[in-house]
Parts: structure tokens; sequence; C-alpha cells
């Protein structure tokens, strides 16, 4: 179900990602892979459709993640990439679909802005009664419902006075969002609803598709899976929460970064997570390419955004062999000697604020040259910036006195530059 109905966005995201892609035969007026009215008549000409239907299977494309843009520019989102092999990537694309219902089909002009985003927060609720009723509902007892949901809202933001106020004036804020009627905007929510396919709306009832039901369900689960959050970090941000896992065990930790990421919009996530693999803790740039594992491919697109940072490269790389499917341990053959001696130090730097002498010393043992002079040598050209520091924690903790003067050796020499 999720794939025919995603089928005509499909088709439309695969044309432009063909015509107007890289090197692609023949640009658009504008210059740029963007849905001009040049692209969208070339587009309807050779998809045998009207521009008009064009641009709402375009539309559909970028709310279902199977395109995405970013400022005039646009490429195939991770989900088209995946189609044909990952029905999972469909199933996320509908859901996300689904969750951006109420832009796919806009609010009428008319309706009060502040009542509209009340309908909108309610609706997951309605939504949740219909699963439980497992069958057609009446339209007047969703509305009952809705009424009930937005009375909460208005009194957890305190803009519903219970006490009489006969003379008094209400509240400014309350005013225009308490003065709407519900019934329209919940026949806007329910006709938005239905043309993605979560639900049915006609005859004066409303009944949930199984795709709605299964999204329903979905979004349990994530609110579950939030709520057993094992450290209590899911509040925290990125670099907060990563800081409160680096003492768990990879078992737990992995069950953090999952109860993290459900609650809240993945896109974001990862961002965040790339922002604080740029800070100077290599713990925390290591253990957010961890937690990016366990948000998998829709992390992709990002990842390969920082293939062109020194910094992250090698955490990319490797990211990434292991995504296309090698084994972990054999994901390193794709570095290069240089990325993988760069490696080697930031995470005998992250071993060295975090970890134990004793670690820094087995670190040796993960090194790809084969004897500590190479090693030394490499490490001194690479130009890690805690190249030094790295080296005398080493000399500090490695207990062969002789082996431990060549690194100071080696430590002073890059301190000096020599």
């Amino acid at each position: 179900m999720a794939r025919s109905g995603l089928a005509a966005a499909a088709r439309v995201a695969r044309w432009a990602d063909a015509a107007l892609g890289p090197g692609g035969d023949g640009a658009t007026a504008d210059g740029k892979a963007t849905l001009s009215d040049a692209t969208a008549e070339r587009a309807a000409r050779a998809l045998g459709l009207t521009t008009a239907q064009v641009r709402a299977d375009w539309d559909t494309a970028r709310l279902a993640g199977l395109v995405e843009v970013h400022g005039g520019i646009a490429r195939p989102g991770w989900r088209l990439r995946a189609w044909n092999r990952d029905d999972s990537a469909v199933l996320r694309g509908w859901v996300a679909l689904c969750d951006a219902w109420s832009l796919a089909h806009p609010e009428p002009e008319e309706y009060e802005p502040a009542a509209v985003a009340e309908v909108v927060t309610a609706m997951p609720q309605v939504l949740s009664f219909l699963q439980l009723s497992a069958g057609p509902v009446p339209v007047p007892q969703l509305l009952d419902l809705l009424e009930q949901r937005v009375t909460e809202l208005r009194t957890e933001r305190c803009e519903i006075d219970y006490a009489p106020q006969a003379d008094g004036p209400r509240p400014a804020l309350a005013e225009p969002a308490a003065d709407a009627p519900l019934e329209p905007l919940l026949d806007w929510a329910l006709r938005a609803l239905a043309s993605v396919g979560a639900l049915t709306y006609g005859d004066g009832q409303a009944t949930l598709t199984p795709l709605g039901s299964w999204a329903v369900w979905v979004k349990l689960e994530q609110i579950c899976v939030a709520a057993q959050s094992p450290a209590g970090n899911i509040e925290q941000g990125a670099e907060d929460m990563l800081r409160g896992c680096a003492r768990l065990r990879p078992n737990a930790a992995r069950a953090e970064y999952r109860a993290w990421l459900a609650a809240r919009p993945v896109g974001s996530a990862v961002t965040e997570l790339i922002r604080a693999a740029r800070g100077e803790d290599a713990l925390l740039r290591g253990l957010a390419f961890e937690a990016l594992r366990v948000v998998g491919a829709p992390a992709e697109p990002e990842v390969r955004t920082v293939l062109d940072e020194p910094t992250l490269r090698p955490y990319a790389l490797l990211w990434l062999a292991e995504h296309d499917g090698a084994d972990p341990e054999d994901a390193h053959e794709v570095l290069t000697r240089e990325e993988a001696t760069w490696l080697w130090v930031d995470t005998a730097a992250a071993v060295a604020d975090h970890g134990e002498a004793p670690l820094l010393v087995r670190h040796l043992e993960a090194a790809v040259q084969p004897t500590v002079p190479a090693l030394l040598s490499e490490v001194r050209a690479v130009g890690h910036p805690r190249t030094v520091q790295v080296l005398v924690a080493l000399a500090a903790a490695h207990p062969d006195p002789a082996l431990a003067k060549a690194v100071r050796r080696a430590a002073f020499q890059v301190h000096t530059g020599g």
C-alpha cells in the first residue's frame, strides 16, 4: 500500500534524478535542480502528466523524503535510493508523509492559525482513538473527543479562566482560538489525513486504513522506546547525551541512543550528532558515529557531506563501508595509510583523555604500522593536533623504558617542529 501510494511521487523523483542530476543531459533554464515552471513543464511532457500533477507529486516526494531540497538545489533522498531493495525505507517515507498531513493538504486561509495549530496538536489523540476503535467512528464522536483535547491544551497554557467573569475581559490570546468552530477544522483534518492514505472519510464517519493503523502503532512504539531511556539522557542535547553514554557498556549505550533518537526528528538528530562530532573531544567523535550507526540509512546523506572534512573523514568512510555491507572488522581497509594513522591518533587522544593508562598501551596493537618506529614516523607526519599530548601520555604509560624514551623523543620533535 505504501509503494502504491507513493508510486507517482517516486516516478517524478526518479525523473528529476535522471534529467536534472549531475551528468543529466539538458539543464533547465534556471540552471538548478529545482521545480521551476520550465522544469515542471518539461517533466509533464516527459511523464505524460499535467504540470499540476507534476507539482503535486513533487510536493509529495519532498514530504516523503524521496527528494531533499537544500536551498535552490534538489537531490535524491536516501529513500529513493533504497526504494527497490528496502521495504522499510518505503514505509518510513509514507510515515513521513503522514506526519506532514497538514502540509500535504494545507488549511483554508480563513481559519485562525492558532485554532489550526491546536487541532494539529490534538489529532494524534484522535488517531489513537480511531485505532482503538478498530472500525468506523461517527464524526460527532470524533468532534467531541477533539473538543475535549483542545480544551485540555488551552488549560495547560492557562488560556481559560474557569472563574466567572461577567464583567471582565477574556484573555486576548485565547479569544481567536476559542471563538473558532472546531467542526470545519475537524473536517479539514480528516480530509487531509484521507488525502495521504491514513484513513477513509465519508458518510459521516472515519476509519483508519491499515497503513494509518500501522503509523499510529509506530508512533506509540517510539514513545515507549523513548520512555525506556536507561540513563535518563533523553532530554539532553547530543553532546551531553554522548558524555552520559561514555561509561555505559555497548549494548546499554545503543539502547540509550535509540531512546534519544526516538524522541526527536531523525534529520535534526543526525545534524546534532554531526555537530557534536566536529568538536574537540575525540571521544565524542567516536561515540557520535556509533549513534549514527543506530540511525542507519537515514543518516547516509549527512555522513557523505563530511567526507571532505579531515577530522571526520576516517569515521565517515568506516561508517559508509559498514553501511554498504562491509564486515566491521574489515571496514578499515577503505582507509588510506594516512587516514588510518590519523584515526589511530584521534582514538588514542580519546583514550588519553577519558581512559586508563593500560588501555593506551594496548592501543598500540591497533596501529597499522608493523613496528613502533614506523608508527612514530608516520604519526609525526600525519599532523594531528593532539599528537604531542598523545605521545607524552603514551610515554608516561608504557612500562618499557627504552620504548618510552623513543616516544618522548618523538613528542619533543613534533613539539619543536623537528
